[in-house]
């Protein structure tokens, strides 16, 4: 082979080695959710009072990075039993066939296909929310408080950085079939549940 031919196809090599490929996309960084410092509030009406609760038992798979939506994503499971109202004769009737009927029905999940930006740290997950055998799409708006990196003794302590979210939302409860019979009117218990989340996460 001529040696020019030879000089072009060797810089050819090296040049395609050395380029990234147009295909190829950085992941979104990874965070683990502290269960300390976060949680998964709804309050809902009874009759013209708000009656708050909590989901204690949930998983959240968040990667973002705000400079990379594309790789960012958000799923999130609830486990229905965990529901608490402070009040027990409540909780329990909740997971009933009535609302949850959390035997047939055990998780609640949300899962997001897109996350795009809406000004001022603000973003929006589109994706499906699950809840009894029903699945919708859902828009979940969401804030990030901030990010704080870390280095040395305080990145072994705390990892390499930990950052704050805030998420409200709302659902109409009937279009998830939750109440059944009597229950299904919205006379006692509102139509609407008010959905809080907050999260602190560390940079895995």
């Amino acid at each position: 082979m001529p040696k020019t031919i030879s000089s072009l196809l060797l810089a050819f090599i090296l040049f395609v080695g050395f380029v990234p490929a147009k295909n190829a996309s950085a992941q979104a960084n990874q965070w683990s959710v502290d269960k300390r410092h976060s949680a998964v509030n709804f309050q809902v009406k009874h009759f013209f009072t708000p009656v708050n609760g909590t989901f204690t038992d949930y998983e959240i798979d968040l990667a973002f990075d705000p400079d990379n939506l594309g790789e960012s994503s958000i799923s999130v499971t609830i486990d229905v039993s965990s529901v608490d109202t402070r009040n027990e004769r409540r909780n329990n009737h909740l997971l009933t066939t009535d609302f949850f009927d959390a035997e047939t029905y055990p998780q609640i999940s949300f899962v997001s296909e897109r996350i795009v930006a809406a000004g001022d740290n603000n973003f929006v997950a589109h994706g499906q929310l699950t809840i009894r055998d029903v699945t919708k799409d859902f828009e979940l708006p969401f804030t990030l408080l901030g990010i704080k990196t870390f280095e040395g003794d305080m990145a072994q302590r705390m990892g390499s950085a930990v950052a704050g979210f805030t998420a409200e939302a709302f659902i109409d409860r009937g279009d998830y079939g939750v109440g059944s019979g009597s229950w299904a009117a919205t006379a006692v218990v509102g139509a609407r549940v008010d959905i809080s989340v907050s999260i602190e996460a560390k940079q895995q």
